[in-house]
C-alpha cells in the first residue's frame, strides 16, 4: 500500500510542478466561445509534431479573435501557405501568443498591413522588427479575426504560447486554457517488431499486428506472445474531447516492463528544431504505405527529441527463455484520463520460420559521407548526414523517370536531383520541368532551376521524378461580371484562375494601371479585390490580370467595369 501511494503523490507532485512553471490566470481564452478541440497539442502531423491548439470555430470564419494578456504586436506575417495570416503577441511575463490563419486583422493592423502589402506591391509580407510602443496591446483586446487562411484545412483558429527567449512552444493548457475532456485514450491497435538478426516473435522474424481486445473496465490487452532477444512495440492511439469526434493526440506515453518503467514520452513542450524527429518516433514506413502512425515505444541513438524521460535501453526490450513478461503500454491526456494496453510475452526460444528479406543494392548510402549516384542522365547527391543510417537504395531509370526509392525512409535534409536535358531544343527547355509523380494523375511540380544543359531540384523526399512538359497557358475567368457591365452595388472584384500543368507561379493585377492587392485562395484558385482598397475617380475602370505559370506560360485578362464611389 505505501508503493502505491507513493506513485501517486509522485505523479501528483510532478503535475504540480509543470502547473506551477506556467501562470494559470495570466492569458484569457482567445476566443469568447466554449474551447471545442479540432487538433491537440504535439499531436502527430506531417513531418511535425503540431505546436499549438486548434480551436473550433464552427464552421465558420470572422470570429473576433482576443489578446490573450497584455503585451505588444512583435510580429505579423501574411503568408499564401503556413499559418497564412498571423500575429505574435509578446507579453512582459516572458511567453509569445500566437494566433493563425485568420482572415483579417483588428482595423488599426488591417491598415498598416495594407499599406505594407501596397508599397511592396505583395501580398506576402513578414514584419518582425516591431518595437514596444508600435503596436501595444491590451488584454482581451481585439486583434484579428478567425479564418481559414495558408495550410489550413478549414475555418479555425490555431493558437500556441511559446518561451520568447528559447521560442520553445508550451502546451497552452498548462496556461489554463480549459477545454471538456473526461474521455480516456484510445487504443486501435499494436505493432511489434523484432529488433535484431536473432529476435523471434511468434516464430518470426518480422514485424506484424497484434489482435487488440478492449476489456469491460475500459482498458485493453492482447493474445499472448512468444519472443526472444530484442523486441520493441508501437501503438496506434489516439484521445477524444467531450464535445466533439476529431482525433486528438495524447499527452503522455510510457511502457513498463514487468512493472519497471523503461519508455516515457511527455509532450509537455518541444522546440521547432527537433519537431522533424517525429519521423523517427513513428514507424515512418508503415505510415507511408498505410496512412496510420504508430509511435513507437523505442527508439533509434539518433533520435534526440527532449520530449523522452528516463529510457532503459532505449525502451529496447530483452526478453530470455523461460521468462514471463507483462508489458503495460499507458497513455495518457492532458487531463490525467488514461488507457492501459497489456501485451503478455512468454519467453521462449525458437527458429522463425519467417524472415526479414536482407535489402541490398548496387547503391550503399553510407550516412556519414557525401553520396553521388549517376544513370542514364540522373544525378542523384546526398549531402552527407541526409539519411538517419547507412542503407541501401534502389535507384533505376526507366522510360525517362528516376526511381529513387520508394518514399518509406525519412531524410533529414535536402538532396539535388539533376537531369540532363542536352537532346531537347531551347524552345522545349522553356516548357519542360522537373516533377514529382507519385501520383500520376497529378504531377507535382518541384523548383526547377536551368543551367545550359542541365536542369536540378532538391528536395527532402524520395520518390518517382521526370521532366513533365507544360504548353498550356494559365486559365482565367471573371465571377459575377462581364465585361462593360455597372458594378456599383460590388464590394469585391473576383477572379478564378488555374493552370493544369506546372501550376501557377504569380500574378499582377491593375485597377487604371495601379497595381491591386489580390487576395489568393489557393484552395480554390479564386483571387478577391476589395473596393475599399483605393479610392475610384470616376465611373468607368480597367482592369486587368497577368498570371504565370511556372514555366513562363502567360495569359492575360482585361476588362471594363463601371462604378462609382460609394461615400
Amino acid at each position: 500500500m505505501r508503493k502505491i501511494v507513493f506513485i501517486i503523490v509522485s505523479f501528483s507532485y510532478f503535475f504540480g510542478i509543470c502547473q506551477d512553471k506556467y501562470p494559470k490566470d495570466y492569458f484569457q481564452s482567445p476566443l469568447n466561445i466554449p474551447i471545442i478541440l479540432s487538433g491537440s497539442f504535439g499531436e502527430l502531423r506531417n513531418n511535425h509534431f503540431h505546436s499549438g491548439l486548434d480551436i473550433k470555430t464552427q464552421r465558420k470564419e470572422g470570429l473576433e479573435v482576443f489578446a490573450a494578456a497584455e503585451g505588444y504586436i512583435s510580429r505579423i506575417k501574411v503568408s499564401q501557405f503556413g499559418y497564412g495570416k498571423s500575429i505574435y503577441i509578446t507579453h512582459p511575463n516572458g511567453f509569445t501568443t500566437v494566433y493563425a490563419h485568420l482572415s483579417k486583422f483588428a482595423p488599426k493592423i488591417e491598415a498598416y498591413v495594407k499599406s505594407v502589402q501596397y508599397k511592396n506591391e505583395c501580398y506576402e509580407i513578414e514584419e518582425s522588427r516591431f518595437k514596444e510602443d508600435i503596436f501595444p496591446i491590451q488584454k482581451g483586446e481585439l486583434i484579428a479575426f478567425s479564418g481559414d487562411t495558408g495550410g489550413s484545412g478549414g475555418p479555425h483558429l490555431h493558437f500556441e504560447i511559446r518561451d520568447t527567449e528559447s521560442e520553445k512552444v508550451i502546451n497552452p493548457l498548462f496556461f489554463g486554457i480549459v477545454t471538456n475532456d473526461s474521455i480516456p485514450p484510445i487504443f486501435q491497435s499494436v505493432k511489434v517488431y523484432t529488433l535484431d538478426d536473432n529476435s523471434h516473435i511468434n516464430h518470426q522474424n518480422n514485424s506484424f499486428q497484434l489482435n487488440v481486445k478492449k476489456l469491460i473496465d475500459g482498458n485493453y490487452i492482447t493474445d499472448k506472445i512468444t519472443a526472444n532477444n530484442a523486441i520493441g512495440f508501437g501503438v496506434e492511439v489516439f484521445d477524444k474531447g467531450n464535445d466533439a469526434y476529431n482525433k486528438l493526440g495524447i499527452q503522455r506515453l510510457e511502457m513498463l516492463v514487468n512493472g519497471k518503467r523503461f519508455y516515457h514520452h511527455d509532450l509537455e513542450t518541444f522546440s521547432f528544431d527537433e519537431s522533424k524527429y517525429i519521423n523517427l518516433h513513428i514507424d515512418y514506413e508503415h505510415f507511408k504505405n498505410y496512412k496510420t502512425r504508430f509511435q513507437k515505444t523505442f527508439i533509434d541513438s539518433i533520435n534526440t527529441l527532449s520530449t523522452y524521460k528516463e529510457l532503459i535501453d532505449f525502451g529496447k526490450i530483452q526478453i530470455k527463455k523461460d521468462l514471463n513478461y507483462t508489458i503495460s503500454i499507458i497513455a495518457k491526456d492532458f487531463y490525467g484520463n488514461e488507457s492501459t494496453l497489456k501485451i503478455p510475452v512468454i519467453g521462449k526460444e525458437t527458429k522463425a520460420l519467417l524472415t526479414k528479406q536482407i535489402d541490398t543494392t548496387s547503391f550503399k548510402i553510407t550516412a556519414k559521407k557525401f553520396n553521388k549516384f549517376t544513370l542514364d542522365g540522373v544525378t542523384i547527391a546526398f549531402p552527407k548526414n541526409t539519411f538517419y543510417k547507412d542503407t541501401y537504395l534502389d535507384f533505376k531509370v526507366e522510360d525517362e523517370i528516376a526511381k529513387i526509392h520508394p518514399q518509406t525512409i525519412p531524410l533529414d535534409d535536402h538532396f539535388t536531383l539533376t537531369f540532363d536535358v542536352s537532346k531537347y531544343t531551347e524552345q522545349e527547355k522553356k516548357q519542360l520541368y522537373i516533377a514529382n509523380i507519385d501520383y500520376p494523375k497529378y504531377p507535382r511540380y518541384q523548383y526547377t532551376r536551368k543551367k545550359d544543359s542541365i536542369f536540378f531540384t532538391t528536395t527532402k523526399y524520395l520518390g518517382n521524378y521526370t521532366l513533365a512538359t507544360d504548353n498550356q497557358i494559365p486559365k482565367i475567368n471573371l465571377l459575377y461580371i462581364k465585361d462593360g457591365q455597372w458594378i456599383s452595388n460590388s464590394e469585391t472584384l473576383k477572379v478564378k484562375i488555374s493552370d493544369i500543368g506546372s501550376g501557377i507561379d504569380t500574378f499582377r493585377a491593375t485597377l487604371n494601371d495601379e497595381w491591386i492587392l489580390m487576395e489568393y485562395n489557393h484552395k480554390t484558385g479564386i483571387l478577391t479585390y476589395d473596393f475599399t482598397d483605393k479610392v475610384l475617380v470616376g465611373s468607368k475602370h480597367l482592369f486587368k490580370i497577368v498570371v504565370y505559370d511556372n514555366v513562363g506560360n502567360t495569359n492575360e485578362l482585361s476588362a471594363t467595369f463601371f462604378k462609382k464611389q460609394v461615400n
